[in-house]
């Protein structure tokens, strides 16, 4: 019987808020993190598996995907001796959602994977170094490219800075552009450490909303439940936005050259309650 939150397997992936990362070789976690409140699950085959262990977590990735859950998968570089046994095992997957793929510094990278994979099966391009923030236009813009993804521990190793949000503005500021550039939905921006309490994971929520991101990866389900309210309308903004769609819909004046852009605000906060479930929550 397929295991997955029901309110997550309804929401397009392009919505999806919280990306939750499950080690592949822990396949005792696969059901509960699929249950949890994460709006998209990724097994991940790279970071988090040992070299001895590939092989084994990969299997387990497949069974899953061929037994009833539905999940995206993180899987190794192109210029990973992994790459090939990856995608070789994922195009016979049937509940595979997606691929994020590890390390992307190039738009041929996305496309050449894509080919390998189903025809229509959407890639990430997680970016992780500097060659591939500066490639982000181009890499947003590929054939196969479905959302840009910030793989922040990675880029901070290749260019040596510190995690404070000043210092990655730049790299996040160029995904959210890129993103735009290439009619992509928004961003995904990297994890906060899995243990980090909840001030942490609020503030990091806020520094990923006010930078235009629109998502964020997880390495603890205990967390997604507060990057989901974190990356979404506020109370206050779902109040305002009810407001004024009433006010439009009884007839209320244009008044200025603000009101068509501030409606359109509002109804775009409309669809997101909507699709997140907020409007009664």
């Amino acid at each position: 019987m397929p295991i997955r939150n029901r309110r997550a397997a309804t929401l397009p992936a392009k919505l999806s808020r919280s990306w939750l990362l499950i080690n592949a070789a822990r396949q005792k976690d696969f059901a509960p993190g699929l249950a949890s409140e994460a709006d998209s699950v990724i097994f991940d085959l790279e970071a988090s598996v040992p070299e001895e262990s590939k092989a084994q977590a990969r299997q387990s990735v497949l069974s899953a995907l061929n037994g009833g859950m539905t999940a995206w998968v993180r899987i190794s570089p192109t210029t990973s001796d992994h790459w090939e046994d990856d995608v070789a095992a994922l195009s016979r997957a049937d509940g595979l959602r997606g691929v994020m793929l590890a390390e992307t510094e190039r738009p041929e990278q996305v496309t050449y994977t894509a080919m390998r994979l189903r025809a229509g099966t959407p890639v990430i391009a997680l970016i992780e170094s500097a060659l591939g923030v500066e490639n982000a236009t181009e890499i947003a813009s590929a054939p196969g490219t479905f959302r840009l993804a910030f793989g922040t521990n990675d880029f901070r190793k290749d260019v040596g800075v510190s995690a404070d949000p000043m210092a990655l503005a730049y790299a996040r500021s160029r995904l959210v552009i890129a993103s735009r550039v290439g009619g992509l939905p928004g961003a995904i921006d990297g994890p906060t450490p899995a243990d980090a309490d909840e001030d942490a994971v609020a503030s990091a929520c806020e520094v990923t909303a006010s930078m235009g991101m629109t998502g964020k990866l997880s390495l603890n389900r205990g967390q997604v439940e507060q990057v989901n309210a974190g990356l979404s309308p506020s109370p206050d903004e779902l109040e305002w936005a009810r407001e004024l769609i009433t006010q439009h819909e009884e007839g209320g004046s244009i008044g200025d050259g603000s009101y068509l852009p501030r409606l359109a605000r509002a109804q775009k906060i409309a669809a997101l309650a909507d699709s997140y479930g907020l409007w009664n929550a």
